[in-house]
C-alpha cells in the first residue's frame, strides 16, 4: 500500500516565521473505555493524563541477551554501516542509530510482532497499526551525544506528512538506564499542547537533522515556560524496561559521558486510519527508511 495526494486540513501548522502554541485537536487515548488488551485501565487513565507509560519489564533477561546480540551484529555489519540507513557520530564517526531495523533483522521483526508490544499501540490507537520508523539507538560512554528537545510529531507532520496525532513510540532498553548515562527525559502533560516551531525546513534537512537537530526545535523561551508548567520526568531502569509514549511529548535526552553505555530498540506505531499525506511543511518527504509509506498492519 503507498500513499496518494490527499487534501487534509492542517490542524498544527509549524515551521512558520513565528513560533506557535496550539491545543491538541486530538484524543490521547484513541481505543474505546474497556478495550481488551495488555493495558490495564489505570495505566491508560495515566497514560492519557501523562502522555506516557513506564514499564518495568517488558522483556525478560533472555529476550534482552538476543536482541544485544542482534544490535552487536548489525553494528559490526560493514555492509550495515555503508548502507544509508546507518546514522554516525558526527565527532566520533561511530554509528549512532540504525533505521528499519524490523525490515533489516528478522529478530526485531519479531519483537514488532510481540502481542506485548504491538497489542499495546493497538490498544491506545484504537486500531490496526503500523510501523511509520524503527530503529536502534546507540550511545556508547565517553561522550555519544544527546537529542535536543523537541516533539516528533511537530517533524513527523511537518516532513513526513501524518494528519493527525495519532501515533506512540516505544523505546525498550537494552542496557541500564541510570540517571547519569544519558536516559530519556519527557515533560508529563505536554502532549496536549502541539509547539509549532519557526523557521522553514531546509531541503534534505533529515540528513543533518539524524545527527543533530536544528529545524523543528524550540526555543529557550518556549522550553522554559513548558518547563515551568510541566516539570522534567527522567527515565531510568533495568534492561528490558520500555517506556510508551505520545508522539507529541516534549523529549529530550543528555549526552552520555560515562563509561556505561546506553542502547535502546524504539519502534513507532502509526494508525492505518493516519497515514502519511504530503509534507505540510517541507519541500519533500523524508525517505521512506524514516518515514514509512508501506501502511501495510502489524500482523
Amino acid at each position: 500500500m503507498t500513499s496518494t495526494p490527499t487534501a487534509v486540513p492542517d490542524l498544527y501548522p509549524s515551521r512558520g516565521a513565528t513560533e506557535v502554541s496550539v491545543p491538541r485537536q486530538d484524543p490521547v487515548v484513541w481505543g474505546a473505555p474497556g478495550t481488551p488488551g495488555p493495558i490495564s485501565l489505570a495505566d491508560l487513565q495515566a497514560y492519557e493524563r501523562d502522555g506516557f507509560l513506564a514499564i518495568g519489564e517488558l522483556i525478560g533477561e533472555d529476550e534482552v541477551a538476543l536482541y544485544r546480540a542482534e544490535l552487536e551484529r548489525l553494528m559490526t555489519d560493514p555492509e550495515i554501516r555503508a548502507d544509508e540507513r546507518s546514522i554516525v557520530e558526527p565527532k566520533s564517526k561511530e554509528i549512532r542509530s540504525v533505521f528499519e531495523v524490523h525490515r533489516i533483522s528478522e529478530v526485531f521483526a519479531n519483537l514488532v510482532r510481540d502481542e506485548r508490544v504491538v497489542g499495546r499501540a493497538r490498544q491506545i490507537l484504537g486500531s490496526d497499526v503500523y510501523v511509520h520508523q524503527s530503529r536502534i539507538n546507540v550511545k556508547p560512554g565517553f561522550g555519544a551525544s544527546g537529542f535536543y528537545w523537541h516533539s516528533d510529531f511537530e517533524t513527523w507532520h511537518a516532513e513526513d506528512g501524518l494528519p493527525n496525532m495519532r501515533t506512540v513510540s516505544v523505546s525498550i532498553a537494552l542496557t541500564e538506564n541510570y540517571d547519569t548515562n544519558g536516559g530519556l527525559m519527557i515533560m508529563p502533560g505536554s502532549h496536549r499542547t502541539f509547539l509549532g516551531c519557526a523557521g522553514a525546513t531546509p531541503e534534505d534537512n533529515y540528513k543533518r537533522s539524524l545527527q543533530m537537530q536544528d529545524a523543528g526545535t524550540p526555543s529557550d523561551e518556549a522550553l522554559t515556560a513548558m518547563a515551568g508548567e510541566y516539570g522534567i520526568k527522567l527515565f531510568t531502569g533495568k534492561a528490558g524496561s520500555a517506556t510508551w509514549f505520545d508522539c507529541n511529548c516534549m523529549h529530550g535526552s543528555g549526552d552520555n559521558i560515562t563509561p556505561f553505555p546506553r542502547s535502546n530498540v524504539f519502534i513507532v506505531f502509526n494508525s492505518v486510519e493516519n497515514a502519511a499525506v504530503e509534507p505540510f511543511a517541507a519541500p519533500v518527504r523524508r525517505p521512506e527508511f524514516i518515514g514509512a509509506r508501506d501502511f501495510t498492519p502489524v500482523k
